[in-house]
């Protein structure tokens, strides 16, 4: 069964804020060091391929837990290098 037209413009509403989070993962070079950016990148395009992937697999609306994935692990990421590993501003 097709799915709905709104469910699949909710779903590429959800690439769109995965894509704005991107800002945030090239931003962190200002707290963190190049090989957590460097890897703060590499989670984030696992992230855009299971987007992709969703979409494909057509699960539109899943594609919206994406962005608050990966705003969680960028937050939850500078959180513990800041407490744990001492990094600074």
């Amino acid at each position: 069964m097709e799915r709905p037209l709104w469910q699949w413009v909710l779903g590429w509403v959800g690439l769109a804020a995965l894509l704005a989070t991107l800002v945030l993962y090239a931003a962190s070079g200002l707290l963190a060091p190049g090989w957590a950016i460097a890897l703060l990148l590499v989670v984030w395009l696992a992230l855009l391929a299971v987007a992709i992937w969703l979409l494909r697999s057509r699960r539109p609306l899943a594609v919206l837990l994406v962005p608050v994935a990966a705003v969680l692990i960028w937050f939850g990421a500078l959180t513990a290098g800041e407490n744990l590993l001492g990094w600074t501003g």
